[in-house]
């Protein structure tokens, strides 16, 4: 059984909770929204990574795949930052991972998991602060979603 560590969206940060998740897992799949060369750096320090970019990652981002194609212990996960940009064929394809919008979605379409781990990083607007942890194994694929803490601030009292 592999940990697969999936998340997205850190837009520069990464929290201690993050990176504890990141150490217990396996592999770790980032889909995008980065926002420094030293986030990638510190993900691979992890261990096998497979990253692709954001629409906010820039030129240092050149060399980041828009969409990629992983079979970790069976199962085939087809990465990609915008749910906009998934393809029509998706034969063979088990899980798809995305990001963009920070909110966690979960939902098996035509046998097809369609997994938004949310967003871990920079907090916005009043979204929950949320990764995924998934479990690949032989074919298989569970998951759980996995929620950050976060300081609130209280104005006025």
């Amino acid at each position: 059984m592999t940990n697969v560590a999936i998340l997205s969206d850190t837009h520069g940060l990464l929290r201690p909770e993050v990176k504890a998740e990141l150490t217990a897992a396996d592999c770790i799949i980032h889909a995008g929204d980065i926002n420094t060369p030293e986030i990638v750096e510190t993900i691979r320090s992890y261990g096998d990574a497979y990253i692709v970019r954001g629409n906010n990652d820039k030129d240092w981002a050149e060399g980041l795949p828009q969409s990629l194609t992983v079979t970790i212990d069976g199962v085939r996960f087809f990465i990609v930052h915008n749910k906009k940009d998934v393809p029509k064929d998706l034969s063979g394809v088990d899980v798809v991972v995305y990001g963009h919008s920070h909110k966690y979605a979960a939902e098996v379409i035509d046998g097809v998991l369609w997994l938004n781990p949310g967003s871990c990083g920079k907090r916005r607007f009043d979204l929950v602060i949320t990764m995924c942890r998934a479990f690949a194994d032989e074919g298989r694929v569970a998951y759980e979603k996995v929620l950050i803490p976060h300081e609130t601030t209280v104005k006025g009292t």
